[in-house]
């Protein structure tokens, strides 16, 4: 009660965030509205103004190392006077900076040695300052916030009534931003999530803090969810971007890599999560070169549906896979999948069995058997049909939940364990992930009860070094019968896990389709197909 009542006299965190953002869009309104009498070049000079305060705090293109002893005098002056413009700009938020630098001319009458040297020194000068720039250009991009602020949204007043292309449509603009638009604007540009329901122009809000830091040259990011989202929105807001001055490029599937470094190389460049991620894998992991990397650096990112991105999504790990060895592991998996496919055949009459049970045990008024019993099910089908409707009676549902919840309490977890070890194997639905029991081991592997064991190879090779009746050839020979016997083992053992995630885990027109005799996943927040993934560790051919 006291909460409630201190809440609504000084109200929510948010709402005292919200109250504290007001002054800026009052300030923002104000300066717009002195806009709308300007003709539309002066929105341009102004971006065009901005962006030389910025670039003056991109590193200038130094000669250095082999590249400055073999500069003829005519490149080294081009240089000096680049650096000269670089050093006069910067002059202003570091008056400590000697005079000498920035001194038009002064290094013309000089010998070419001493041009050089005067090279090395600024580089140096250069090193020493540069640490306090991101300081600075945060602070500028604050100051200038609200000036730029009303400069999108008086883009916005003068686009309204033209028609774009969009995705090959024509589309009217119609939008020009509120002040809720606003307090989100400045609130992403400040690193803060902005939540905002369905309608209020989420699209729109990103345009404001992506473009105050377009401004800055080093790029910025704008993450959807699909290439579709990140095709239209680089070209419905593009527009709005152009307008200003600014490029805008577009990142898609299958693009190729020359096409790739075009579009990162614009001041704002839209793609999805996971083409983000992969071209940074490939930059860090397979370019050899420079020349080879599309990316240019990461400076800022705007994420839209941070939720799906940043939490549904993230559960996918983005891996680049290596060659496959498909005919000889297709072979190896075809040798054990009618196994595996009498195991989950098995498993389905048991779990079938054990639904029964329940049922009639829920019906004696037995409800914690009948919860044990339906507990089990799900540790060994969770897709089971018959569990499904089970679940979608109240007392049966209850009835599972508290036998869970007191197997879990116990801390020894002995019945947990007995349960499990009825099943053939059990599922992880969570972590994806299959493991069989005592019982699946006995019956894949009847006659040979260690098959699913593998032998310490320290303790192998220790008893085999240690035996002196062998001699130096038959010591080597047995420890290469042991290393081939445990890679085969290993080997089985891998597949048939993944066999039995296959069958149990993956549903056909669910989590992938088959096309052409391929299996192309679909993507589980999207249910897109994304054609050139595989899975990874084997599963795919187990699939």
């Amino acid at each position: 009660m006291f909460n409630w009542i201190i809440k609504k006299i000084i109200g929510t965190k948010n709402q005292r965030m919200v109250r504290k953002l007001t002054p800026v869009v009052t300030e923002i309104n104000r300066i717009e509205a002195g806009l709308q009498n300007e003709p539309e070049e002066a929105l341009r000079e102004r971006t065009q103004k901005w962006q030389a305060q910025f670039r003056a705090f991109h590193t200038p293109p130094f000669l250095g190392g082999v590249g400055l002893r073999i500069a003829d005098e005519a490149a080294v002056d081009a240089c000096l006077e680049q650096v000269e413009q670089y050093f006069a700009a910067l002059k202003k938020h570091f008056p400590s900076l000697e005079d000498d630098y920035i001194a038009q001319g002064r290094w013309r009458t000089v010998s070419f040695d001493e041009k050089k040297q005067r090279i090395d020194r600024s580089r140096e000068a250069w090193n020493e300052i540069q640490p306090d720039f991101d300081a600075i250009e945060q602070k500028m991009l604050n100051d200038i916030l609200p000036e730029v602020y009303a400069v999108v949204k008086n883009a916005a007043r003068r686009l309204c009534g033209r028609e774009m292309i969009v995705c090959d449509q024509p589309l009217g603009w119609n939008m020009i931003h509120f002040d809720v638009q606003l307090v989100g604007g400045v609130a992403l540009h400040r690193g803060m999530i902005a939540e905002m329901a369905t309608g209020e122009g989420k699209t729109l809000v990103g345009t404001l803090p992506v473009y105050l830091n377009a401004l800055t040259g080093r790029g910025v990011h704008v993450i959807t969810v699909n290439d579709y989202l990140a095709r239209r929105d680089s070209e419905w807001m593009g527009s709005l971007y152009k307008y200003l001055g600014l490029t805008v490029g577009c990142i898609q599937n299958d693009q190729p890599s020359h096409i790739r470094a075009e579009q990162y190389r614009c001041d704002i460049t839209y793609g999805t999560n996971s083409e983000f991620g992969f071209d940074y894998l490939r930059d860090n992991g397979m370019a050899s070169s420079k020349e080879q990397q599309v990316q240019r650096g990461h400076y800022f990112a705007i994420v839209d549906e941070v939720d799906s991105v940043l939490i549904d999504e993230a559960r996918t790990p983005l891996i680049i896979s290596g060659p496959v060895m498909a005919a000889e592991s297709n072979h190896q998996y075809e040798r054990y999948k009618p196994l595996v496919d009498q195991l989950v055949r098995r498993q389905n009459t048991l779990c079938n069995r054990l639904i029964t049970e329940a049922k009639e045990a829920a019906a004696a008024g037995v409800l914690e058997q009948a919860g044990l019993k339906l507990f089990q099910v799900r540790m060994g089908q969770p897709k089971n049909r018959a569990l499904a409707r089970c679940m979608e009676d109240p007392e049966l549902r209850r009835a599972m939940e508290k036998s869970e919840l007191s197997l879990y309490a116990d801390t020894q977890k002995v019945e947990f364990f007995r349960l499990k070890e009825e099943l053939y194997y059990f599922i992880e639905e969570k972590s994806h992930d299959a493991d069989l029991t005592e019982m699946g081991r006995n019956f894949l592997s009847p006659d040979e009860p260690d098959a699913f064991v593998l032998p310490d190879i320290a303790t192998v090779y220790s008893e085999i070094d240690g035996d002196t009746s062998l001699s130096e050839e038959a010591r080597l020979r047995k420890k290469t019968e042991m290393q081939d016997r445990l890679s085969h083992q290993g080997q089985r053992i891998h597949q048939i896990s993944q066999l039995l995630r296959a069958f149990c885990l993956y549903e056909k027109d669910v989590e992938y389709v088959v096309e052409e005799n391929k299996v192309i996943i679909v993507d589980a927040q999207t249910g897109r197909k994304m054609a050139g993934r595989r899975w990874s560790d084997g599963l795919h051919q187990a699939v």
